[in-house]
């Protein structure tokens, strides 16, 4: 039973983004072009998905991702201004290959509205030096906070999780008996199921939990940092920050004051927009505009499928007696094709090519499809649309600065979550 106070504190921080990690779950979902799996009611039955709604309505769910295709151009332009403006040449970058985890970080960013990064300076296999990683927004904790720098951050951390060896290795410090007391300690949490896929998870949406390890080969570790005050209250507080690794079972597994030239702890955090600390992502501001657009293709399909196309209507008694109807639809699906038919009248052979009433759902969608593009602020021009050949270098290039005025926002953000990491690596 877990009793430690302060792991008690970091799992109510990562319980309470629970909600956070539901609507990251459902934004990937819609990026990644899963986009008929919200719950839409119960029809008289069961729950089901807006997917299974339409089959039983008789129609086939359609999916034109076009959130994916913004993540993707958004992602390719910052890659595009970053290779232009030299952004990934110094030692750093190559050494971590930032420019590749930056991408998938900006990737992570439009779709959850988190970008967190982990800076560190450790041994790994290619060499001791500063290393920085992504951090999975599953994993990671952080207590509530309003600040858009992070500056009131008091407790941060992550879930981690490792073989016995490799704790032996970081945490042993050479020493043998902490090595034998460490291999106790997971001993004691294999057997009461820490480590083995069962136990207290407090497992939340997704696939991750905070207790156990999903890797029945590895051990489930919490890292916690807090801002920590020392003194007697007479002559003042000194604050600092300070490390603590803790088994599920709350034993100390270390415990260190921040090595770091800048005495924090090795997160970078931001966070988009921080309107009352609340995260509202890029891709969640789209998602009802993506389902609707579905929907509309969806009911198109469906008009067009059941529409008569092409249908001919003939008059039995204007048919020749030599002509037969499989001869009569075969000259009519030929090109001047010439039918016989006896007299004239005004009863002629005509075309039914009925649209079914689609034309409203048409017009619909062009102007759903222009909503999206002014809503996502990812014009034409972006795409690499509707480009005229007649548009000059200069001028095109114009305009795509223009265009990219309304993602100034995010790209910005981005930039300054950028500059606090290499920041913090320059200190580590």
């Amino acid at each position: 039973m877990n009793t430690n106070p302060l792991l008690k504190r970091a799992c109510e921080a990562w319980a309470a983004a629970e909600d956070f990690r539901g609507r990251r779950e459902r934004n990937k979902r819609f990026a990644y072009g899963d986009q008929w799996g919200d719950v839409a009611g119960t029809l008289g039955g069961p729950a089901c998905t807006d997917g299974e709604r339409m089959a039983r309505q008789g129609r086939s769910p359609l999916t034109n991702n076009l959130i994916r295709q913004l993540v993707k151009t958004i992602v390719g332009r910052y890659r595009t201004m970053a290779s232009d403006g030299g952004l990934y040449t110094d030692a750093l970058s190559r050494r971590n290959a930032l420019g590749e985890l930056d991408s998938r970080m900006l990737e992570e960013f439009l779709i959850s509205g988190a970008a967190v990064q982990r800076v560190v300076n450790e041994r790994r296999f290619p060499g001791k030096g500063v290393w920085v990683d992504n951090v999975d927004p599953r994993r990671f904790f952080v207590n509530a906070f309003s600040d858009p720098r992070g500056w009131d951050v008091e407790l941060v951390g992550m879930l981690h999780d490792m073989s016995l060896p490799e704790i032996v290795s970081r945490y042993g410090h050479g020493d043998a008996a902490r090595a034998a007391e460490l291999a106790g300690i997971f001993a004691a949490n294999t057997a009461g199921g820490y480590g083995l896929g069962r136990g207290p998870g407090l497992g939340g949406v997704g696939t991750e939990d905070f207790f156990v390890s999903a890797d029945p080969s590895k051990m489930r570790l919490v890292e916690v940092w807090t801002l920590d005050a020392s003194g007697d209250g007479a002559a003042g507080f000194d604050y600092g920050w300070r490390c603590r690794i803790f088994a599920p079972d709350g034993s100390q597994v270390d415990s260190f004051a921040s090595p770091y030239a800048h005495g924090t702890h090795p997160f970078v955090v931001k966070f988009y927009p921080m309107t009352d600390g609340e995260i509202h992502s890029f891709v969640e501001d789209l998602i009802e505009n993506q389902k609707y657009i579905n929907r509309l293709i969806t009911q198109i399909d469906h008009i067009m499928a059941s529409s008569a196309k092409g249908a001919l209507l003939f008059p039995v008694d204007q048919k020749l007696d030599y002509v037969s109807i499989d001869d009569i639809a075969e000259r009519w699906a030929s090109p001047d094709a010439v039918i016989p038919i006896k007299g004239g009248g005004s009863m002629l052979p005509q075309q039914v090519c009925s649209h079914g009433g689609a034309d409203g759902a048409y017009q619909l969608l062009s102007l759903q499809m222009k909503l999206f593009e002014n809503s996502s602020g990812v014009s034409d021009v972006l795409l690499g649309r509707n480009v005229s050949a007649a548009v000059g270098t200069e001028n095109y290039r114009a305009r795509v600065e223009a265009a990219t005025v309304a993602l100034a926002d995010i790209f910005d953000t981005f930039a300054s979550f950028r500059e606090a990491r290499n920041e913090k690596a320059r200190k580590t």
